[in-house]
């Protein structure tokens, strides 16, 4: 009886998925930047939120599709994934603003 080794085999690092991955980080950085000057310089209110929302769903369906791959996968998939958390944003948001009509100031 032989007992071989695996054979481990290290391939050269892919040029084009590493530029790729250097190209959704810093898509990424630009929309974080986005919401930190939107966060600085808008006063608090509705349009402030609106954008953060609308921010944070774009952030995270970029995320859902390249990092769960889904992008590449049939579209059908893609928005069942997404649009649920819409929802959720949304219910989330509604409820906060529902809390502050209630609420006297």
């Amino acid at each position: 009886m032989s007992h071989k080794e695996p054979q481990v085999v290290v391939l050269p690092p892919d040029k084009e998925k590493i530029k790729k991955l250097w190209r959704v980080a810093l898509i990424l950085l630009a929309v974080t930047v986005v919401e930190f000057i939107i966060a600085f310089t808008l006063p608090h209110g509705a349009m402030k939120t609106f954008l953060f929302v609308f921010l944070t769903i774009v952030k995270a369906g970029y995320i859902v599709g390249e990092f769960m791959h889904l992008r590449y996968e049939v579209k059908v998939l893609f928005w069942a994934v997404l649009i649920p958390m819409i929802f959720v944003v949304w219910m989330l948001v509604a409820f906060v603003y529902e809390g502050m009509m209630i609420i006297p100031q």
